[in-house]
């Protein structure tokens, strides 16, 4: 049985995975709360976004911290007084220190635009390209003390063409993060997530050993 997970959402940008977020909890498609949004950057659109939807917004500006970890304290501070079980990474451009991993240990999710552990940190979907793969995709993973490379929870595919560019590639892949965060977060609302060394256990997965893609199509 599902619950209404209260949720903090870390953001430094546009905040169109918030968005989804947003949208898939209005629809009831999602069994979760947002607590709060909060940015390091006074501009950022996604603070916008949770003022339009009646959320509550915090901006805290991690220059005027004098160390990283006093910075996340501040965060960890704030998440934990709106009672945040979830923390949520959407677009926060921040590498989170060892404090912050702690207090909150596989209680953090984070997106990334590649199918990890291929192409971790910036600047992928031209990496991707770069080095001619036919697939590429998105990861949620939860996030621990290495840059991407905590336990990953969901990914989605998508095909490279001949033709692609960055941006192409970016906006392909960018639909299906719409679709895979808020997914994960539902699953770990149903409590369904176990995480087991390296692996993220997902109970009740259906399994299709028949499924496969390939690139360009076998039949075309």
């Amino acid at each position: 049985m599902a619950r209404q997970v209260p949720i903090g959402v870390l953001i430094s940008g546009s905040g169109t995975n918030l968005q989804a977020i947003i949208d898939a909890i209005e629809a009831k498609n999602l069994d979760a709360k947002i607590a709060v949004v909060l940015s390091n950057k006074a501009d950022a659109y996604g603070l916008v976004r949770a003022q339009n939807h009646g959320i509550d917004t915090q901006f805290i500006d991690h220059k005027k911290f004098s160390s990283r970890e006093a910075f996340d304290r501040a965060v960890v501070d704030t998440l934990r007084a709106r009672g945040v079980e979830l923390v949520v990474l959407a677009g926060f451009m921040r590498l989170l220190s060892p404090l912050f991993v702690k207090a909150y240990s596989n209680r953090i999710m984070n997106i990334h635009p590649a199918l990890l552990p291929a192409f971790p940190g910036l600047h992928v979907q031209q990496r991707a390209l770069d080095h001619g793969v036919r697939f590429s995709g998105c990861t949620v993973h939860f996030v621990n003390e290495e840059c991407d490379e905590g336990p990953i929870i969901i990914q989605a595919v998508v095909p490279v063409f001949a033709d692609d560019t960055e941006a192409s590639l970016s906006a392909r892949i960018l639909k299906q993060e719409h679709r895979i965060f808020p997914r994960a977060i539902q699953l770990y609302a149903e409590d369904r997530l176990r995480v087991a060394g390296r692996r993220v256990i997902v109970s009740g997965a259906p399994q299709d050993g028949q499924l496969t893609l390939v690139q360009p199509p076998l039949h075309e």
